[in-house]
């Protein structure tokens, strides 16, 4: 039996109904900011991803789905959504045209990484892109954005914050941190010791508990602001504490692409083990310019719609619609256009067997139908159709002109 790869689920019934409530929901409220659905192709060039999620990332060394096309081209499978999206705006001369420019999106990711609760081969995500607004209230939105939508799925969160600086306080900062890891080089695993030369920063983000331990003492970038920096930063606190937006301060917070400065943020959720992030982003100022765009600001989130799936606190279920079907043999063929009729404006369910009574009521509670319509022998010469409203507890017969 053929079956699917690891880390690569079907998404089926009730997991569905939770997948599309999600993904309806988010984007009822990216609408209501004011943000326009833009949707980029599963497979991009390789140097894509290289040249803005890093090749310091984990995802690029180590997980991506890379391989080369018959035409000779080397590809990958989208590891992250943002890139693609910052790729579509360049090609399409939005960073030319000025102004401002907000999409959202939402779709399949790949990572060749080992599967566990809420982190798969193949995932979801939802995500949101702002260019051309250097303000840090665009960031204070995009975080605002996250809050409204977890609160609409009933799902409580932390939120983290961080500054990573920008191109006026990075460098001093790489160059203390460089010599803090060079003092500990020997206690470091070999990720970090790769990544003191590409990237310096992103050990912070290793997941190695020695590691952690020893990065306490690592001097603190949120110490080591710009003036522009901590002026932003100071406001973003400010904006969140005005519209009651609470968050604690995580010096260590990095995120884990390479394309991220200034505002870093991630929401976590204390009720998912291990992997407690289900939402980051932050402010990417110099990737459109990276992707030889214009210099354009830019920042964004994304959420990864696994890790939510069993957080989300789903409305009450309503009965809707109709289910129809056939006591003999001789009404099926009624029920057939009967049902095809009704569909024109209604959500309506058919059985093309014909059983007794209790078993289509069964069949009408099985698919939640609010109404169970069967015809017999008896509606049949009489031209009539039973009905049970399986909500109110009402049964009756009435023509099937009426009906």
């Amino acid at each position: 039996m053929i079956k699917s790869l690891r880390g690569m689920n079907d998404i089926l019934s009730e997991d569905y109904e939770r997948f599309t409530y999600f993904i309806n929901l988010a984007t009822d409220v990216a609408q209501k900011y004011g943000f326009h659905f833009i949707e980029t192709p599963l497979l991009e060039e390789t140097a894509l991803f290289k040249r803005s999620v890093g090749e310091s990332s984990d995802i690029v060394g180590k997980e991506m789905y890379q391989f080369t096309d018959k035409g000779d081209n080397d590809v990958c499978l989208r590891p992250e959504g943002t890139a693609g999206v910052v790729r579509a705006f360049v090609q399409q001369k939005l960073d030319r045209a000025g102004g401002t420019h907000r999409f959202f999106y939402h779709g399949s990711m790949f990572r060749y990484e080992r599967p566990q609760k809420g982190r798969l081969r193949q995932f979801h995500q939802f995500g949101v892109e702002s260019f051309g607004v250097a303000s840090v209230y665009e960031d204070a939105t995009m975080i605002m954005m996250v809050a409204d939508i977890l609160k609409a799925c009933g799902i409580g969160y932390r939120l983290q914050l961080n500054s990573l600086g920008d191109q006026n306080c990075m460098p001093q900062y790489r160059d203390s941190l460089v010599a803090f890891i060079e003092s500990v080089e020997d206690e470091i695993c070999e990720d970090c010791k790769r990544r003191k030369a590409t990237n310096p920063i992103r050990v912070l983000d290793c997941k190695n508990e020695k590691c952690q331990s020893l990065y306490t003492q690592a001097p603190k970038l949120i110490n080591s602001l710009c003036e522009g920096c901590e002026s932003d930063f100071t406001k973003l606190k400010s904006i969140l504490d005005d519209n009651e937006i609470e968050y604690e301060i995580d010096t260590n917070l990095v995120r884990g692409l390479d394309y991220y400065s200034k505002t870093a943020f991630e929401f976590v959720s204390d009720n998912i083990g291990s992997q407690s992030a289900i939402a980051g982003g932050g402010r990417y100022d110099r990737l459109v310019e990276f992707l030889d765009g214009r210099a354009t600001p830019a920042v964004g989130f994304a959420m990864g719609i696994e890790r939510l799936m069993e957080l989300i606190v789903m409305p009450e279920k309503k009965r809707e619609g109709y289910y129809i079907g056939a006591m003999d043999a001789e009404a099926v063929d009624l029920v057939v256009k009967l049902t095809q009729s009704k569909r024109q404006s209604k959500k309506v369910s058919c059985d093309f067997k014909a059983k007794n009574l209790k078993n289509h009521l069964k069949g009408a509670d099985k698919v939640n139908a609010r109404f169970c319509c069967v015809i017999g022998s008896d509606e049949l010469e009489n031209s009539t159709i039973w009905i049970k409203d399986l909500q109110n507890k009402t049964e009756q017969t009435i023509a099937l002109e009426d009906f």
